[in-house]
């Protein structure tokens, strides 16, 4: 049984906790064989932002909303954040990109061809400029650059592009705006990626300086990986920013959060609140970063903030006078049997309760389903074209 004063302490904890969700995670995606269009997927940013509001709204932690440049590019990013703020949520990263240009075809800012680096690096300055517009903190890079065959190019100097790169994004920030730079082990290079894991984006997060750090996607790792410990590590170094929260099966599937694996979820969260890191104030931003391609997209970003939220609540509740004890004398069982405890436990009625204390409905999803919104938005968005990747 769980003292009242913990369990009051792991509400607490929870009603502080935000969650940011994707713009594009809205609109129509797919794989590389086909996009299934989806009825009443939004037409623009705006209709994204209000699909955004709908989910906080109803979930109560999810209060911002990443944008991805060119996808959501507006005339006047002023207007685009006022009109999130009046429905009650905030621009929060902005994603760049730089991977759906012809003129990528051998990368971007570590492209051989200064040309096509400088037009790639000026892409990344135009997004510090819409974060100030927004009053956006965050600035995320994702690099597709690598190479496919030994020999293509030179290893070595491909990193020196991209950290003079990095270095002219870094020097044009603002005092309160940071980077987060995203690592992936593969895809769509297939030989040598120029970021491709923690480490390296950890060696030039270091090099640039305190306002850049590392974003964690769950779904860019080789099968196996010990994320909980990349993130022990980032955390106890002080540059770990963000997380990117998706599920994989395989590869880079981006399924919900928590689907796949609850458990790894569980894990990373549970070095989260070990670290104190949970509350908005320690800077970290747990983003979602999916795509929902035969699955109803509200309903589905809805779960996964749910799988986050649930994950948490377990990792709040593991009892860490009796877990480190154990640890301390060596245990083993005992340490172990302490943690499965807290992820054995069914903290859902806990959550509705919590729900219900902030004037929710204790059942987001259900919500979501007799709040007429999909019918709404159905009708409302039957004609013009649809937002996808490509728009």
């Amino acid at each position: 049984m769980i003292p009242l004063s913990d369990l009051n302490a792991v509400k607490e904890a929870l009603r502080a906790q935000r969650i940011e969700t994707p713009s594009w995670a809205y609109a129509n995606s797919g794989t590389r064989f086909k996009v299934f269009p989806q009825p009443g997927v939004p037409r623009t940013p705006e209709e994204k932002i209000a699909d955004a509001a709908k989910v906080h709204e109803l979930t109560g932690i999810a209060p911002s909303v990443a944008l991805h440049i060119p996808w959501d590019r507006v005339d006047d990013f002023g207007a685009l954040s006022k009109y999130a703020n009046d429905l009650g949520i905030s621009i929060g990263a902005i994603n760049t990109n730089v991977f759906q240009d012809e003129d990528y075809k051998l990368g971007s800012v570590t492209n051989p061809d200064p040309r096509i680096r400088r037009k790639a690096t000026d892409h990344l300055l135009e997004a510090i400029d819409i974060m100030d517009a927004t009053g956006s903190k965050d600035l995320k890079f994702w690099f597709s650059d690598g190479i496919n065959y030994p020999g293509q190019d030179d290893l070595r100097t491909r990193q020196d592009r991209l950290a003079a790169a990095l270095r002219e994004a870094y020097d044009r920030l603002g005092d309160d705006q940071r980077i987060l730079l995203e690592y992936k082990l593969f895809e769509p290079a297939f030989y040598a990626t120029d970021v491709p894991d923690w480490g390296t984006s950890y060696a030039h997060c270091v090099e640039l300086g305190p306002k850049a750090t590392v974003c964690i996607d769950t779904g860019h790792h080789a099968p196996g990986t010990n994320i909980e410990f990349i993130v022990a590590f980032l955390l106890r170094q002080g540059k770990l920013g963000a997380f990117d929260f998706n599920s994989r099966f395989y590869a880079d599937d981006d399924l919900m959060a928590g689907a796949a694996d609850p458990f790894q979820l569980f894990r990373i969260m549970w070095e989260i609140v070990r670290a104190d890191a949970l509350d908005p104030s320690y800077g970290i931003n747990f983003m979602l970063d999916q795509c929902h391609n035969i699955e109803a997209k509200i309903p589905a970003i809805i779960r996964s903030v749910l799988n986050v939220q649930e994950a948490t609540a377990k990792a709040l509740l593991v009892d860490r006078d009796a877990l480190f004890a154990a640890q301390r004398n060596g245990d083993v069982l005992g340490a172990n049997a302490v943690l499965m405890d807290a992820y054995n436990t069914d903290v859902r009625p806990l959550l509705a309760e919590l729900r219900e204390d902030a004037g929710l409905d204790p059942d987001p999803v259900a919500a979501y389903h007799r709040s007429g919104y999909q019918d709404k938005i159905v009708a409302e968005r039957a004609d013009g074209q649809q937002a996808g990747w490509g728009a």
